[in-house]
């Protein structure tokens, strides 16, 4: 059976370029273009690993991290926040804080290599 992905991102360009690579390498893709159904599609979808971009129209994706880290029946699901800023990286250390940052623009390599860390992890 292979891992479950979620990515979020408001660009539909980047769900495409993601979707591609990573069911490419075997894993399914499960796509949302907004922050506001992340946490429903969780429960329904039990994904092993969410990419959130960080900034989403309707959602700053680091508090959907923080709530996600925050709950007890989530708090181990690997989150990976896809970002263009350098901002992300001083709260890598705070309560709620994703698990690792890929920084845009991303090579395939650096997405294929970490989305395998955090799901061995």
């Amino acid at each position: 059976m292979s891992k479950k992905i979620l990515i979020v991102d408001d660009n539909e360009f980047m769900i495409e370029v993601m979707t591609y690579i990573l069911n490419n390498k075997g894993y399914d893709v499960i796509a949302l273009n907004n922050g506001d159904q992340v946490l429903d599609r969780i429960k329904t979808a039990s994904p092993d690993l969410v990419i959130l971009d960080m900034m989403l129209p309707d959602a700053d994706g680091r508090e959907i991290c923080h709530e996600i880290k925050h709950n007890t029946d989530t708090r181990d699901l690997p989150v990976i926040i896809c970002t263009g800023s350098n901002d992300v990286k001083l709260s890598m250390n705070q309560p709620g804080s994703p698990d690792d940052i890929l920084y845009k623009p991303f090579n395939v390599d650096s997405l294929v290599d970490m989305v395998a860390y955090q799901l061995a992890a």
